[in-house]
């Protein structure tokens, strides 16, 4: 793999420390602060509320920039989120924090987008390979993220958290350091061709395959951050179970979404996008029927680690499979829909996860899945009946005599 590619993954272990940092402790810190115990969520919910609002303008600025400038505001926007996490820890204001969420969001908009730079690196054959590469560098996110989380949070803490987002803030730095010093922008292709080339979006999103890619990063990013984002909530305030065991799941679901990407290249190439995303589909079925039957450290451990591997079948195959649906004029404009509608269904997910909480328990939370899993497996038959239709009108196929 080229440097570029290794720089990415390092960055990204780095920039993406937001999301697993907020989801230990946002809940837990927005419980403390909020007014009412169903706004507990609302920070974790408005850190993917930040990145569907930032999606367009990244992808448009990238277009237009070039990938390292942004990258390099991205994680600049990382640092300030840490900035205003230690202020809202410092003076007890819940908005504070409800604002650090939605920048933290932010630079995490830029962060998805070092797939797509991956891709572009190397030969069209490993782009899924790239891609699935890049998203490795979660397995140091995984571990770090959370470290960070409770560097604040002892009993004895006057400011709780206020060291925690002073650790986000040096991190971020960090990961700057890294893209500006490492990434090189000669291989970018981002100026050729602007958006208004191509076909309109209406068009393109009514192809099978876009759809079923779109619903593959789209609905696995969205059940996955509900049950996720509820979890902590779960484990310390209706299970009895300690911040740590809540940080040690928390940690070992997000070694589980990042670590098939080892294989997930490779898998595409063995047993196919599609199978590999029903593979998803599976694990995230076994998933819910897991967590529904017990509360036991083990029963939310196990059912958070099939969550991150169905994520990541998911995730991946609808990224793979998405450059097939587009032409390279329209890249940025697919690729800036793609991620609002994916991080737009995280976003809806996060924000309702603690109020389904309240009103259905766990249980219930986990269940709301199922009708999404449903939907996503139609949509993968639609594309493949689809595919195999058009396959059979070909010169050489079945109706071609």
């Amino acid at each position: 793999m080229p440097l570029n590619v290794w720089v990415l993954v390092a960055a990204q272990a780095l920039a993406m420390c937001t999301a697993p940092f907020i989801i230990v402790m946002g809940s837990i810190q927005g419980r403390a602060l909020a007014s009412v115990p169903e706004l507990a969520t609302l920070p974790v919910g408005l850190v993917v509320v930040g990145t569907v609002l930032s999606v367009k303008p990244a992808t448009w600025l990238m277009e237009r920039l070039g990938r390292k400038p942004v990258m390099l505001l991205g994680a600049l926007m990382g640092m300030i989120a840490g900035g205003l996490g230690v202020l809202a820890s410092w003076t007890g204001l819940f908005p504070v924090l409800c604002l650090a969420g939605m920048v933290g969001g932010a630079g995490l908009a830029v962060v998805h987008q070092y797939r797509f730079a991956a891709m572009e690196s190397v030969e069209p054959g490993l782009a899924a390979s790239a891609a699935a590469r890049v998203l490795l560098g979660g397995l140091g996110a995984a571990w770090l993220g959370p470290e960070i989380a409770t560097l604040g949070a002892g009993p004895d803490e006057t400011y709780p958290f206020l060291s925690s987002w002073l650790g986000l803030l040096v991190v971020q730095a960090c990961a700057l350091m890294t893209l500006f010093l490492g990434y090189h922008s000669g291989r970018e292709r981002v100026r050729e061709q602007h958006a208004t080339g191509g076909r309109p979006l209406r068009e393109i999103l009514a192809s099978p395959l876009v759809l079923a890619a779109v619903g593959a990063a789209a609905i696995g990013y969205a059940v996955m951050s509900f049950v996720m984002t509820a979890t902590p909530l779960s484990m310390t305030e209706m299970a009895g179970h300690s911040l740590d065991d809540a940080k040690r799941v928390i940690q070992l679901h997000i070694v589980a979404m990042y670590l098939p990407s080892l294989f997930s290249g490779w898998v595409t190439r063995v047993i196919g996008l599609p199978r590999m995303m029903i593979l998803g589909l599976l694990a995230y079925l076994v998933c819910v029927i897991l967590a529904a039957s017990g509360i036991s450290f083990h029963h939310y451990l196990w059912a958070l680690v099939l969550l991150g591997v169905g994520w990541n079948f998911l995730f991946v195959g609808g990224t793979a499979l998405l450059p097939q649906g587009y032409r390279d004029n329209e890249r940025f404009r697919v690729q800036g829909l793609n991620d609002m509608l994916v991080f737009g269904s995280q976003a809806t997910a996060s924000l309702s996860a603690g109020a389904v909480f309240a009103w259905l328990g766990w249980s219930g939370l986990v269940m709301v899945a199922v009708p999404f899993l449903v939907i996503q497996l139609a949509l993968v038959l639609r594309w493949l009946a689809r595919d195999r239709a058009l396959k059979t009108l070909e010169p050489g196929g079945a109706d071609a005599d």
